[in-house]
């Protein structure tokens, strides 16, 4: 059974809520790059990805996020996220965009994402995610 791309985003919004590392790499190939900075080698592979996950998302909690209107187009799809979440029990609003290319099944091959910190809990502009 074939993931659409918005199944994928659901199904990694779930994961992040409930800081799953290992459900986030399933949504993973086997052999997927995960660009969390530009200036920083990926994360590899499932492995990678779940280490990477389980490190980050240990201090956070109260985790909301949010997704635009996804582009796809063929393989490739480009979304805006906006999360709120607590880190050590400081609120902070991350706000950024994902590109992500998938393969025939739905898993994702590459994911590269860019975005912006700010302290304490934020809302979206009125036209965001349009």
């Amino acid at each position: 059974m074939s993931m659409t791309p918005t199944e994928w985003l659901d199904a990694y919004r779930k994961a992040w809520i409930e800081r799953n590392p290992g459900a986030a790499a399933g949504l993973f190939t086997e052999d997927a790059t995960y660009a969390e900075q530009p200036y920083q080698d990926a994360f590899v592979g499932r492995r990678g990805i779940r280490d990477y996950w389980a490190g980050v998302t240990e201090n956070q909690a109260a985790i909301e996020m949010r997704y635009g209107t996804p582009i796809t187009v063929g393989e490739r799809t480009v979304v805006e996220w906006w999360t709120t979440l607590t880190n050590d029990g400081v609120p902070i609003t991350l706000a950024g965009i994902f590109i992500l290319t998938f393969d025939a099944s739905g898993l994702c091959r590459s994911l590269r994402e860019y975005w912006h910190f700010a302290e304490g809990k934020k809302d979206p502009p009125s036209a965001w995610g349009d």
